[in-house]
């Protein structure tokens, strides 16, 4: 019974070359010299140099397998809304989320825009955690009216835009003066009730001339800046601006929308 399971074990896995003719005949040999006792512990690891090359190709199979799984990218529907009215009452950029796959926590997203204004000027900017960060930095010294009101005073605002408001933010939140990092670009996550906010900077955009900062210090940039790129000024009511959020886990464009620039 030996002779024949070696016999047909061989032929079963494909032992036809001329190699392993050789050894079938080398089996025969030893059997008629030892007897079929000697040949058993012979047959005996062969087959379990069988078991472990199989076993060793299922598991660098899977291996390779695991290795190569792509992460699924969650989806996202959102609002965007961009106006620039020349001044930095009413004009502003604003994200307000209306449905997600699961809470996406914004440190694995990225915003990229990209514009073309009608007077031929190209723009746009991204925007990433680790990118820039801090990307807003202005320090202003005030003094405006506003409604028979008059605001006077010196204000520090450095954070990672966009801000973040409503569901998804923990902690205490401000509209206005130094945000905590709770509302950081980054430190929440989108939910539906989440809204993603900036606007130029109060103090020198359009204070003497529509549409125009005002000489400040260098090296300072404001929430629209930081996203869609230092000269975002240029964008009149009417242009469009191409707005792109990337899933960073996946690779995967999750949102896309072109944005129609309005006044107000």
């Amino acid at each position: 019974m030996i002779l024949i399971l070696t016999d047909v074990l061989l032929i079963n896995l494909g032992q036809t070359s001329g190699a392993e003719v050789n050894d079938l005949n080398f089996l025969k040999s030893f059997r008629l010299k030892h007897g079929e006792d000697a040949v058993s512990p012979v047959v005996g690891v062969m087959l379990m140099l069988v078991v472990t090359i199989i076993i060793a190709a299922v598991v660098s199979a899977f291996a390779g397998g695991l290795g190569t799984t792509k992460q699924a990218a969650p989806s996202l529907g959102m609002d965007i809304a961009i106006a620039n009215s020349g001044e930095p009452i009413h004009s502003y950029i604003v994200f307000d989320v209306q449905s997600v796959s699961a809470p996406i926590n914004t440190a694995n997203l990225k915003i990229v825009t990209s514009w073309s204004s009608t007077s031929g000027i190209s723009g746009g900017n991204t925007t990433e955690l680790e990118l820039n960060s801090p990307n807003v930095y202005t320090d202003d010294s005030y003094s405006f009216t506003y409604y028979g009101k008059t605001y006077t005073g010196t204000e520090l605002d450095q954070h990672q835009a966009p801000l973040g408001f409503g569901t998804g933010v923990n902690g205490t939140q401000k509209n206005s003066g130094t945000f905590g990092m709770n509302q950081w670009f980054g430190n929440y996550t989108l939910e539906p009730g989440t809204s993603m906010k900036e606007s130029p900077d109060f103090a020198y955009y359009g204070d003497n001339s529509l549409y125009v900062y005002d000489s400040g210090e260098a090296g300072w940039v404001d929430g629209m800046q930081a996203i869609l790129g230092g000269n975002w000024n240029a964008l009149r009511p009417g242009d469009v601006v191409h707005v792109n959020i990337v899933d960073l886990k996946s690779g995967e464009t999750i949102l896309k929308k072109d944005v129609a620039v309005t006044a107000s």
